[in-house]
């Protein structure tokens, strides 16, 4: 069970009657698309009919519309498109919210670069800027930790919903399955373009979903659940229902508290992640937002997104020992052995800016609960990947995966509760990221094209015995 230790709460905060209206965000909206310079053109030269096309380019993107005006003599032919499995080279949306450059190891929410925001900023504070654009004015603030405190207790039958999985059930199924339920409590969700509705659901969902994942936790464990203790701020009163037992109050070791803050502010947005897009995706059929964000629940669950900081626990174990640690960096490179877990990125081709916070994170909380072999193992084969010129050539960096699992697992969390874990932190940017998708007006349901493989028109002949 996570460690406890001492922290005064903070003092509760002030309602008040901030303007904007809460539904209202500064900045949800996509910025319309820029206008291309004069003469800044793609010339593209189809051999097959010898004809040229210009292309605009804006913002260095060209619309992959325009590949329709591509077309051979055939009267059935349609159009060019274009191949692109994974969306490798394709932009799906124009957004304001994250920034990242890859190259360069940046990452910014809303501007701010997000070493500062690490540094300085509240995990809520940061929710609010994923979603209106700015910082929080303090009375906005107070408002806004008002409206998550009053919501953070879920309806009885959704406890009694809880009960109903198994003792052994994974964490993420359940909260995958209780946030797309929560759409059966709040019917009047699916008016998505009212924004007080609108506001609300986002409230929410930001507030009951450390409620849904503790009880989660406490149902695995076969323990009772704890209900929130609203005097506590956003990440002690989630610590508190995953960890207190009979105390007359909870104090969460100031220490974790930071840390978990920290982490769920640098998983709180990643641009267009696999998540996010699926949030998007669903989303842009104007189903209610917690149909929406279930199925970034459910993306995240997966072993290549969310499930990766657990893949690197598991690889640690079947390492076993500091001793072994060379021999399996070989295997790797040789290619005959498993998986360097947690280094690469898709994104980033240098340094994760979050693993550099992540790191310093993770050797304050080892000079609290101090190194065992696992972790030894973990510093081990960082330090030969760092200085083997096999993986630097290739831009095989630590991520932030690689150092969130052993945080966890070094604050007593279960490995199958760690992508829970990063769906707290994600919430805010698939909130921020659904919302600017409904007010973009360019926006339209998502419907990708295929390039068909399969056979041409044949007759039906039944290979079924004839009765």
């Amino acid at each position: 069970m996570p460690k406890t230790g001492s922290s005064a709460p903070p003092a509760p905060p002030k309602k008040n009657n901030a303007k904007p209206a809460p539904g209202t965000p500064a900045r949800a909206s996509a910025k319309p698309p820029a206008a291309a310079p004069s003469g800044s053109a793609l010339e593209i030269k189809d051999t097959r009919t010898s004809k040229t096309y210009n292309v605009p380019v804006a913002d260095g993107a060209i619309r992959a519309t325009e590949l329709k005006k591509i077309r051979t003599n055939d009267p059935d032919d349609t159009g060019l498109m274009s191949y692109d499995p994974a969306f490798l080279n394709t932009a799906s949306c124009r957004s304001a919210i994250t920034f990242i450059d890859g190259d360069k190891g940046i990452l910014r929410y809303r501007g701010y670069p997000i070493e500062q925001l690490a540094e300085n900023a509240t995990f809520l504070e940061v929710a609010w800027l994923l979603r209106h654009g700015e910082l929080p004015t303090q009375p906005e603030y107070d408002q806004f930790i008002h409206e998550i405190t009053f919501h953070t207790y879920v309806h009885e039958n959704m406890r009694k919903f809880l009960e109903g999985f198994r003792y052994d059930a994974h964490p993420m199924a359940m909260l995958n399955s209780s946030v797309a339920g929560l759409a059966a409590f709040y019917p009047s969700a699916r008016n998505i373009f009212d924004e007080t509705e609108r506001n609300i659901s986002i409230i929410r969902l930001l507030a009951k979903t450390p409620t849904i994942a503790a009880f989660s936790y406490r149902h695995v464990k076969g323990l009772p659940f704890v209900y929130p203790d609203n005097r506590l701020s956003y990440v002690e009163n989630f610590l508190s229902m995953i960890a207190r037992m009979s105390e007359s109050k909870y104090e969460a070791n100031p220490v974790f508290a930071r840390a978990l803050e920290i982490l769920f502010i640098l998983h709180a947005d990643h641009e267009q992640n696999c998540s996010t897009s699926a949030v998007r995706g669903v989303g842009s059929s104007h189903v209610d937002p917690f149909s929406a964000i279930s199925a970034g629940v459910a993306a995240l669950f997966g072993p290549l997104h969310g499930g990766a900081n657990e893949q690197v626990l598991r690889m640690i174990s079947e390492i076993g020992s500091v001793k072994n640690v060379p021999k399996f960096i070989e295997t790797v490179k040789s290619g005959e052995g498993g998986r360097l877990m947690g280094f690469g990125h898709r994104v980033y081709k240098s340094y994760d800016p979050r693993a550099k916070i992540v790191k310093k994170l993770a050797d304050e909380i080892f000079k609290v609960v101090g190194v065992d072999k696992d972790l030894e193992i973990a510093l081990e084969l960082e330090r030969i990947a760092l200085s083997d010129d096999y993986f630097t050539s290739r831009k095989l960096y630590p991520n932030v995966d690689f150092y969130t699992g052993l945080i966890y697992r070094s604050m007593a969390f279960p490995t199958d509760f760690f992508t829970v874990l990063f769906a707290i932190g994600r919430m805010p940017g698939w909130l921020a990221q659904w919302e600017e998708m409904l007010l973009d007006k360019e926006q339209k349901i998502s419907r990708p094209r295929q390039v068909y493989t399969g056979l041409p028109e044949r007759p039906f002949r039944s290979k079924l015995k004839a009765k």
